[in-house]
């Protein structure tokens, strides 16, 4: 991960948090937590960047409806739910790095794999943008239901991944981005 995230997060400790963290042992703590803090805003910005391509989705569902081509909005709605679905999961997902009372413990070779899984959600990301852009561009052509099928395929692959990154976290599988 970026440690653009983590300096955000370190650089708003309090001063309370910031004379504590000269005590032995709670410096440790106090990174660990930046670190939870830093996962959380980094799956708030994928999430976010997902947010937006739903919103195109279901910009291109009403262009549909309103022009009369009903038969694709169907096609639309399986990507727009599972990539909404996806948004969500990220939202809500367990924290990158356990804090000294979780259930789920992470260590750091943990914490490495679930941030590569965040970096590849990242990209994918931008993958599911250009299957947007490629349905927009075929709108009209023969070429529409081909750019569906992929926008479909692309947006089950974010939540394969998403499904990966959560088995990291369980323990019961490998990383496989």
């Amino acid at each position: 991960m970026s440690d653009q995230f983590v300096g955000k997060v370190t650089s708003d400790l309090d001063p309370f948090k910031k004379i504590l963290s000269y005590i032995p042992g709670f410096q440790g703590y106090i990174e660990r937590q930046s670190r939870r803090d830093a996962d959380k805003l980094l799956r708030d910005t994928v999430a976010e960047r997902f947010e937006q391509q739903w919103g195109r989705i279901s910009a291109l569902q009403r262009e549909f409806i309103s022009s009369g081509d009903i038969a694709y909005v169907d096609d639309l709605e399986a990507a727009a739910i599972k990539l909404r679905t996806f948004a969500d999961r990220i939202r809500r997902a367990t924290r990158g790095y356990s804090g000294l009372f979780d259930a789920v413990k992470i260590n750091e070779e943990e914490l490495t794999r679930i941030y590569e899984y965040d970096a590849t959600m990242l990209g994918l990301a931008d993958e599911v943008g250009r299957a947007v852009d490629n349905v927009e561009a075929s709108v009209g052509s023969e070429g529409l239901p081909a750019a569906l099928r992929n926008l479909i395929t692309v947006t089950q692959q974010c939540i394969d991944v998403f499904d990966r990154r959560e088995e990291v976290i369980l323990g019961s599988g490998q990383p496989q981005a």
